[in-house]
């Protein structure tokens, strides 16, 4: 693997042969975005990584996080902003995009009028569809919201989102959290402050309580738990984390009893009390036929089960890596699944490198045999009884306990960072 060359580009250059840069969109710490036009004289924007300009011990992290960036950018929604091709130049690899004209939601409703149901709705069916696949965004705010041609909004800047059960911090040699991702105004409580300190779980849930601070913010005019600066921060992650928050400016707006429902149910401090799912607010708006005709669709084919259920790993060191579980029970009614170790003998071993996130006993699996339904418990049996797992495993957004629950056709299960969905084949 080449060693990253620094390379910066200008107005005019020619970028790794195929695009002319036109203008840069914009700068962070770990890359720049270009506005560029390819050999048919058609817009698109390119994102750098500029690992030149970072560590090498964290070179091969970001490139991962880029490259699962580049392939959440290729899930069949009409509402995520779409990637087109991935390469590299002097080392540092780059994401061919589509290019939003309209900027971002928040300098476009500065020019515009704001149908904020119809924003919301598309909103939410590129959330719905990032969930659908085991990843969450983890960063929603109107920034990360680009408006098409069209004036349709999609979601952009998937470089932190990631598994449904990805770690909150990067943590350093001592064990101490480096960095907290995400944006505090959009920050939920158990983002801002993991219970597990700093192996808290991500879930949809995350991305509900970043959908309401927005909408409330782009409909009142400032953020729901009060002034934010670095005096006031303290105060505002206390209301936060306690569910203090404003609620009469939603009496002034549009279809205000829909949206303070909405906004109730998204903020509420507890992950566990808040609405569950994309799909659930979805229900709570009008209908509008356009938008649910171009929606994302899930694939049907993993929606049947003639032959038996399967786990796919949607995100882990084995991405795509197939498990077919009537084929591992052998005359068996159980299935066990924990870390690759050679301590543990696991019937499903997980492979995990570079994270210890995933138990030895972490979970089992169980068919009945009279109704064919598959469950999924925490936690193994071991000779010293029944032993749960260290960070918990979940299905969707709901915690499993030793009892367990049943899964279905369509379920993200989360085992540490690996992400399993649940198909049919």
């Amino acid at each position: 693997m080449q060693v990253p060359e620094r390379c910066d580009f200008y107005p005019g250059d020619l970028f790794d042969s195929k695009y002319r840069i036109e203008r840069s969109l914009g700068e962070g710490s770990f890359g720049t975005v270009y506005k560029a036009r390819d050999n048919r004289n058609r817009s698109c924007a390119i994102k750098l990584l500029k690992l030149w300009a970072v560590p090498p011990e964290v070179c091969k992290n970001l490139r991962n996080r880029f490259t699962m960036e580049f392939g959440t950018g290729q899930i069949k929604c009409d509402y995520l902003v779409h990637s087109y091709a991935y390469g590299e130049v002097k080392g540092n690899p780059y994401i061919l995009m589509e290019f939003c004209p309209n900027g971002d939601l928040r300098s476009y409703l500065e020019r515009n009028d704001a149908d904020y149901i119809r924003i919301g709705r598309q909103i939410l069916y590129g959330l719905s569809a990032l969930h659908s696949c085991g990843k969450v965004h983890r960063d929603l705010k109107p920034e990360n919201v680009l408006i098409r041609a069209d004036g349709t909004a999609v979601l952009t800047d998937f470089g932190i989102s990631g598994d449904q059960n990805k770690r909150m911090t990067e943590r350093g040699m001592m064990g101490k959290p480096q960095q907290i991702f995400g944006t505090y105004p959009y920050m939920p409580p158990e983002q801002v402050n993991p219970p597990r300190g700093g192996q808290a779980t991500v879930l949809p849930t995350t991305d509900i309580f970043s959908f309401g601070v927005m909408m409330y913010e782009l409909m009142v005019g400032r953020l729901p738990f009060g002034e934010l600066n670095a005096d006031t921060l303290a105060k505002y992650l206390y209301n936060g984390k306690n569910g203090i928050w404003d609620r009469k400016p939603l009496d002034r707006i549009l279809n205000s009893s829909i949206w303070k429902d909405i906004i109730e149910g998204c903020l509420r401090p507890d992950f566990k009390q808040r609405i569950q799912s994309a799909d659930s607010i979805i229900k709570m708006l009008p209908e509008d036929k356009a938008d649910m005709d171009r929606s994302f669709v899930e694939d049907s084919g993993i929606m049947k089960a003639p032959n038996g259920f399967s786990l796919r790993i949607m995100q882990g060191e084995e991405y795509g890596k197939v498990y077919y579980l009537d084929n591992f029970l052998k005359g068996r009614l159980l299935l066990t699944v924990g870390r690759n170790d050679t301590d543990t003998v696991n019937m499903i071993p997980i492979k995990e490198t570079y994270s210890r996130y995933i138990s030895r006993h972490h979970c089992t699996l169980e068919k009945d045999d009279l109704s064919g339904n598959w469950f999924i418990r925490d936690g193994q049996w071991t000779p010293d009884g029944w032993k749960l797992s260290l960070n918990g495993t979940f299905v969707n957004s709901t915690e499993v306990d030793k009892y367990g629950i049943q899964f279905n056709l369509g379920d993200i299960i989360s085992i540490g960072d690996v992400k399993l969905r649940v198909e049919g084949y």
